[in-house]
């Protein structure tokens, strides 16, 4: 189990990291068509679609890695409360009965979608461009996966929780700058 959740973690990690390069991007493009919206008068056809695609993207290949690192919104004020053994025991419940049939509709009703747009070569129908988002589609089936194999990790999170009575967390690779900030100032008092 524990060699599972090393790989789910690496794997959501990686996608996570990888797509994450995504905002540099929205932001180039919007940066652009701001300046020749504005200061040229020429405004572009495909912004709109190619920054709808690349968030709708960028926010579906992160849900596995913020669910690697405890990052999804949850109503824990009495969650937290609870010892860890009892909080294990609700996730794992929750798990199996929302997250992983939600998931596994997610990877259904995407490969469906996903197969007929890729058939007649769907492009976006809110500009004039025509921009392919066929593609965008395979992307739905990709993050379901994703979080499916993080799923798996995540129950056997729960599971060695109740064994031991502590939670595995995730190797952390990313730190706040609030956080390196108030390092940086105790360090140095």
């Amino acid at each position: 189990m524990i060699r599972f959740i090393a790989f789910a973690d690496s794997l959501s990690a990686w996608f996570g990291k990888a797509f994450g390069w995504l905002v540099i991007m929205m932001t180039l493009g919007m940066s652009y068509e701001v300046f020749v919206r504005y200061a040229l008068n020429r405004p572009t056809s495909w912004a709109l679609d190619v920054s709808f695609i690349m968030y709708g993207t960028l926010f579906m290949m992160g849900g596995a890695y913020t669910l690697s690192r405890g990052g999804h919104v949850r109503g824990d004020f009495v969650y937290r409360l609870w010892a860890p053994r009892t909080q294990a025991a609700v996730d794992l419940v929750l798990y199996l009965l929302f997250f992983f049939p939600g998931v596994t509709a997610l990877i259904l009703t995407g490969w469906k979608y996903s197969t007929r747009s890729w058939g007649y070569a769907e492009v976006s129908v809110n500009s004039p461009a025509g921009i392919p988002i066929f593609q965008f589609k395979s992307v739905l089936v990709a993050a379901g996966i994703l979080l499916f194999i993080q799923g798996i990790a995540q129950v056997f999170r729960c599971i060695l929780c109740m064994r031991e009575g502590y939670w595995r967390v995730a190797e952390e690779d990313v730190v706040e700058t609030e956080q390196l900030l108030v390092k940086q100032a105790a360090d140095s008092d």
